[in-house]
């Protein structure tokens, strides 16, 4: 897999394309991003195997999360069921993925406890947490601790459920590929990350709280809307992504 190299203001592009892509067809596309979140929902609430069965699942969902995305991008007509449509697709890679992805975050939160003995892992995984652990001061420290360890994990992650169900290829590969196009697009990305900080975050914050001072209620009522614009926007960015860095199977995209 050959991953192009973008220049840093792509990562600012990803979003506005996304905004873009969702306002052509923003009910499907909200349906699929909510649908996504709320099927792993339910199945994570099943004790014992609801957890690391939506981590295994997740692959399978996202992709067919952006194969919707990817329909409606191309200008073809597709339904509610599209969110279902990875299972038709490499199912044993994705599995395999969802897998990795479910061992190694287990891993990074176990190396956690090596700055706070254990308390940040508790807090993740629904154990027993007493006040004294949450207010620790080492707290903060192995969630940096997290961060630093997890990066490498989501990096893998990121593009690998498109190369395995578009483009057919291991589990192994895949994630491997990921990693290498997220390193080699880390201006982009960083970019990226600072935008939805910027556009999700500081500026609806900076005017929801101006609004506060005015009227509390409308304030209360605006932060209702702004997620459910976000979030699909965000999944939008995913397949942006996902296109300027590998392109798409059946067509070749031209990074503007």
């Amino acid at each position: 897999m050959q991953a192009n190299q973008l220049p840093m203001q792509r990562g600012w592009g990803w979003l506005r394309d996304g905004l873009t892509l969702w306002l052509r067809s923003p009910a499907l596309l909200s349906f699929l991003a909510f649908g996504y979140l709320l099927v792993l929902l339910v199945i994570s609430i099943f004790p014992l195997i609801g957890q690391p069965a939506a981590s295994l699942l997740m692959p399978i969902l996202s992709l067919g999360v952006l194969n919707g995305y990817r329909a409606v991008a191309a200008g073809r007509k597709v339904g509610p069921d599209v969110l279902f449509s990875g299972f038709k697709s490499n199912v044993q890679s994705l599995v395999t993925i969802g897998g990795i992805y479910l061992i190694a975050s287990v891993l990074v939160l176990a190396l956690t406890a090596l700055a706070d003995g254990g308390g940040l892992f508790a807090v993740m995984t629904g154990g027993n947490v007493d006040d004294a652990a949450i207010t620790d001061s080492s707290l903060p420290l192995a969630m940096l601790l997290a961060v630093a360890l997890s990066t490498p994990v989501v990096m893998a992650y990121w593009f690998a459920p498109v190369l395995a169900g578009w483009w057919n290829i291991t589990a192994p590969k895949a994630m491997f590929f990921s990693f290498h196009a997220c390193l080699r697009n880390w201006r982009p990305f960083l970019a990226y990350a600072i935008g939805l900080m910027i556009f999700g975050a500081f500026i609806p914050g900076i005017v929801i709280g101006v609004i506060g001072l005015l009227s509390p209620t409308l304030a209360t009522i605006l932060t209702v809307p702004l997620p459910l614009i976000l979030i699909p926007v965000v999944f939008a960015s995913f397949f942006t992504s996902a296109r300027d860095v590998f392109g798409l199977p059946d067509e070749v995209i031209i990074a503007k």
